[in-house]
């Protein structure tokens, strides 16, 4: 059995020529070919158990399988000796060395029937006989080798791990006695697949790796940059063909020569891959480099931003922007026309959605300044897949999975809800108990279609920005970029205008919408919705200097049942607002805890758990404090008898609002610590601690002084303010009113000041749902 022999990992090593293609081009080039012969061991097995050719030759070792029967019955192996020869029973001795295997059988065959006739014959070689060879020269591992007979001079290269860092791929040679049998190339075997020029490989034969011989470095913009050894004259061309040749991004009006001259100086010579480049003769240590091809179009201006088809467009001489932009329609975008012609709002898979490819992704500012990527893919002036849709996710979106204590914020969608963010027990029911949903539309049976169509309307919006579009254009003086702005709806309805400027090649025009940049209330609609007690409710565009009771008047007017006073305003800015409020005073009361907490030190009396069980409470509250989901509740303050439009406060509006007005409520909410919190019928007489007692009082963990109630418009009326006034119990409650009875907290001063920190809540209308985390 030959010897097994294992190469351990790649050549590390980096000869001179290595080095210096390295510092020369500023990255590593591999040399050419050795990859193949990286781990040996996963990719080369031992030639043994494969079919013997028929031009092999018999010899010392190899061994025979001969089965015979008719005449004369034999099954013998035997094994050719020193001699060259076998002995075969009831035959005798047979000389078989130098014989081909094919043959092998007619031999043997006529050498038995010498002695005996009528038979059949069968003749087969079991195990061949190893070979010892040598590999010499700059060989990875040299020295003596034994394999298996049927070995060539490719599989000793395997065996011994190939060239080493200096050794050459394309002289390889086979001496068999004092003859250079061949003389191989690897590249032959690499490049083109030929293993023409292998050779069977005989004992005693030498395999000499002579040192590598000239060499070049080839490096950007082919497909095999590399280090290769040059075999006689090598043109341009040949060695870019053995580079795999020229990428398809590769330019060939500037190549990059690096050259040694007669070992003693370097230059650089630069030239074009035309026909004398190409011819152009290499020389040992040439550095070459292929630049890529410029990305810069020659004949072409580049439109971006709302429009119907962004893009790359051919350019001519005298073509100006209304060539580029003919007509309005080409500034809408298809993902418009794609959300007009849906059937269900929030579709997405449509056959005309718009080609994102070659489309940039741009960072877009949200209405609470927080700049994020443009998931749609569109470029900056498209509308974004909803300009309304971001609201319809904020305000708009249903709630109904928000922690207990939320203010639910989709009052034009689902069931009005009381000032505790509870869901008002006071509606209508259908047969099943269940409150009805139809403020807005009706369902499909799924409970979500009507609320899908109303949160669609007014969304889908091409609004442009016509006072300002901008064309970009590279100054050939500086090399810096110019903008020339230009009023696009001149551009387009007057080409004799200024502003249908000049386009030369290589100019971006953008042409941008509402979502891109801020513009005037003036330049751009307004959307509000209204919904419960108007006679039609629905969404409406609002004009500049339309007001909050324009918008009513445009909704039919207030139907006999409204409830003013309890009216709810929602507006997008003023929840954004609040939520960074609410961020900041969280991350600052974190801070303090944790500093509080690091070097505490229990007080007189208070164990290591105390301590512990504080800190978790404290924790506790400041999690559940970071849970709240600000409303944008703006208060209007409406009196309490206000029953006609004309009592709406004349107040602006901005895009996104909600207008929400109930019916009018027949019930007091009582909550906190009392023993029957619940909502109690509404009586004009009645005071509050007369609703009090109907709860049942407060417990003994309630906080007597700290009760508070939540007013239907959103305000709230403390103990400590209304005492100046006049007694907080005696105190007459309106329809919709909440009577809110905190729980009292026997806790250290340490968290007694935490907790107090948490009172900013009240200043933006979060009132009741921040004093429930304390409970």
């Amino acid at each position: 059995m030959p010897t097994p022999y294992r190469i351990v990992g790649p050549i590390t090593t980096k000869s001179d020529f290595e080095r210096f293609a390295e510092d020369g081009t500023g990255q590593r080039l591999r040399v050419y070919g050795r990859r193949l012969f990286d781990e040996v061991p996963t990719t080369f097995a031992p030639v043994e158990r494969v079919p013997v050719p028929a031009d092999y030759v018999l010899g010392p070792g190899d061994e025979l399988l001969i089965r015979a029967w008719g005449k004369i019955d034999l099954d013998s192996r035997v094994t050719v000796d020193r001699n060259g020869q076998v002995y075969l029973p009831r035959v005798g001795t047979l000389n078989v060395a130098g014989l081909r295997y094919e043959q092998l059988e007619g031999y043997l065959h006529a050498a038995i029937s010498a002695l005996f006739k009528d038979f059949e014959l069968n003749v087969a070689l079991g195990q061949l006989r190893s070979i010892q060879i040598f590999v010499l020269g700059s060989a990875r591992q040299p020295g003596a080798y034994t394999v298996g007979s049927l070995s060539t001079l490719v599989n000793a290269l395997f065996t011994c791990g190939g060239p080493s860092a200096t050794g050459s791929m394309r002289h390889i040679q086979l001496r068999r006695g004092n003859q250079l049998l061949a003389e191989f190339d690897m590249y032959d075997l690499v490049q083109k697949g030929d293993k023409s020029h292998d050779v069977p490989l005989l004992p005693g034969d030498v395999i000499y790796i002579p040192p590598i011989g000239a060499q070049i470095a080839i490096s950007g913009n082919v497909n095999e940059p590399g280090i290769y050894e040059l075999k006689g004259e090598t043109t341009m061309a040949a060695a870019l063909e053995g580079a795999g040749g020229l990428t398809s991004l590769a330019g060939t009006e500037r190549v990059l020569l690096e050259r040694i001259e007669n070992h003693n100086s370097r230059r650089v010579e630069e030239f074009s891959l035309d026909g004398s480049g190409l011819a152009r003769l290499l020389h040992d240590g040439d550095l070459l480099r292929i630049f890529p091809l410029s990305p810069k179009f020659e004949n072409a201006v580049t439109l971006r931003g709302n429009v119907a088809q962004p893009g790359r467009y051919v350019w001519k001489e005298g073509m100006r922007v209304s060539d580029l932009i003919p007509s309005r329609d080409f500034l809408i975008t298809r993902d418009f026309w794609n959300r007009e012609n849906q059937f269900l709002p929030g579709s997405t898979d449509h056959a005309f959605r718009s080609q994102r490819a070659g489309q940039s992704e741009y960072l877009r500012t949200d209405e609470s300044g927080n700049r994020r990527g443009d998931q749609s893919g569109n470029q900056p002036g498209n509308p974004r897949t909803g300009q309304f849709e971001d609201r319809s996710t904020d305000q708009y979106e249903d709630r109904s999975t928000d922690q207990p204590g939320n203010r639910r914020t989709d009052q034009l969608e689902d069931q009005p809800t009381n000032q505790l963010g509870n869901r008002r027990t006071d509606q209508p029911t259908n047969q099943l108990g269940n409150q009805r949903d139809d403020t807005f539309g009706s369902s499909d049976g799924s409970g979500n279609t009507g609320k899908t169509m109303i949160g669609a309307v007014g969304q889908n919006n091409a609004e442009i920005n016509w006072e300002y579009a901008v064309i970009e254009r590279l100054d050939d003086h500086d090399l810096s970029t110019r903008l020339l702005p230009f009023r696009l709806v001149n551009a387009i309805d007057n080409r004799a205008s200024p502003d249908n400027q000049l386009l030369r090649a290589g100019d971006v025009v953008t042409i941008f919408s509402r979502a891109d940049l801020d513009l005037p209330i003036e330049k751009h609609a307004s959307f509000v919705r209204v919904g419960g007690e108007v006679n039609a409710p629905g969404v409406y565009r609002v004009s500049p200097g339309e007001s909050l009771r324009d918008v009513v008047a445009a909704a039919g007017g207030l139907t006999p049942h409204s409830y003013l006073y309890a009216s709810l305003l929602t507006r997008v800015s003023t929840r954004h607002a609040q939520e960074e409020q609410l961020q900041q005073a969280t991350e600052q009361m974190q801070r303090e805890l944790f500093a509080r907490n690091s070097n505490a030190t229990p007080t007189p009396g208070q164990t290591g758990a105390d301590q512990q069980a504080q800190l978790g409470l404290q924790q506790a509250a400041l999690a559940k404090l970071s849970a709240i989901k600000p409303t944008g509740r703006v208060v209007l303050e409406m009196n309490p008898d206000a029953t006609s439009a004309g009592d709406i406060p004349d107040f602006s509006l901005e895009d996104g609002d909600t207008f929400y007005i109930p019916p009018r409520f027949g019930t007091v909410q009582v909550e906190g610590s009392v023993y029957n919190a619940n909502a109690f019928r509404h009586q004009p007489e009645k005071q509050l601690v007369a609703y009090l007692n109907d709860a049942g009082g407060a417990t003994r963990e309630a906080d007597a002084k700290r009760i508070f109630v939540i007013r239907a418009d959103g305000t709230v009326v403390s103990r400590q303010s209304r005492n100046r006034h006049g007694s907080f119990e005696k105190m007459k409650l309106l329809p919709g009113d909440a009577i809110v009875v905190p729980e009292k907290l026997k806790v250290s001063s340490k968290l007694n000041d935490f907790l107090q920190a948490s009172q900013f809540a009240s200043q933006t209308a979060l009132t009741a749902a921040a004093l429930s985390v304390v409970k």
